[in-house]
């Protein structure tokens, strides 16, 4: 199996070999076959702080036995979380499940910029899937939800008005491109290739490297443009509410063949 690696300079070292060790002792002691391991989170995101965590997801393949079991195991794989390590993943049939659902979480694994160890072929094959099979209306649900559930409260801080921020951008991608249906993961490459307006992503970038640059990055004044531009997309969005969910018949029929070739192989 070809494999692919994409570790950035910029991240600790010591930090990454403890991941790999992680990911090498969870194939040993759960006999599973890691099919893809990324970060994700704010450093996948493109806007990490000095002193972020490190979130390492992972999708899984176990034997044929085991899916074959009255009594499969559970299909989510988690590690003991501290300060620096959130290490867990999802078994591939989970993982598909979601993505007829319209899930944005798994396409965003598939297409982080930071990757630990992967099967290319798979990805890209899994990627081309999604195109397929994703629902632009759920999809564009997701996103809402989750750009408003980091805007509640009184004032939400500067961290999770970015948080907010990029749904906002991958709504907008979306309207740029409707014949499309997997976002890029990173908040300026979604701005960028979304063909956001300019002052849009000036003040994001401006944002990005505040938060690269302190510690304690919590509250302060949000710029206008950017909270008009949240806003904007967020209300927007509201029209996926009411959108009308085709019969996930077939996606999940393509969804079933694609389990069946990477298990088979």
């Amino acid at each position: 199996m070809a494999t692919v690696r994409a570790i950035p300079e910029s991240m600790d070292a010591a930090t990454v070999a403890a991941i790999d060790r992680r990911l090498d002792g969870i194939e040993a002691s759960e006999g599973v076959t890691i099919l893809w391991g990324i970060e994700s989170g704010s450093r996948a995101w493109g806007f990490p702080s000095p002193d972020s965590d490190y979130d390492c997801r992972f999708l899984y393949m176990r034997g044929l036995g085991d899916y074959l079991s009255p009594w499969p195991p559970r299909d989510v794989i988690e590690t003991p979380l501290d300060k620096v390590f959130d290490v867990n993943g999802w078994d591939l049939a989970k993982a598909l499940r979601l993505l007829v659902k319209g899930n944005g979480t798994l396409t965003e694994w598939l297409r982080s910029p930071i990757v630990y160890r992967g099967d290319p072929v798979f990805r890209d094959q899994f990627l081309s899937l999604a195109e397929q099979v994703t629902d632009r209306a759920l999809l564009g649900r997701h996103y809402r939800h989750v750009g408003l559930h980091q805007l509640t409260g009184e004032r939400p801080s500067l961290k999770r008005f970015l948080y907010a921020l990029r749904p906002a951008a991958v709504l907008h991608w979306l309207d740029a491109h409707p014949d499309r249906a997997v976002p890029p993961m990173e908040l300026m490459t979604a701005l960028e290739d979304g063909d956001a307006p300019t002052e849009v992503r000036i003040a994001a970038a401006d944002l990005i490297a505040l938060k690269a640059a302190t510690h304690e990055f919590g509250h302060g004044e949000v710029p206008d443009v950017l909270a008009r531009f949240v806003d904007t997309e967020l209300t927007r969005a509201e029209r996926f509410e009411s959108a009308v969910r085709p019969d996930p018949a077939e996606a999940q029929k393509l969804c079933e063949a694609f389990f069946e070739r990477v298990v088979a192989r």
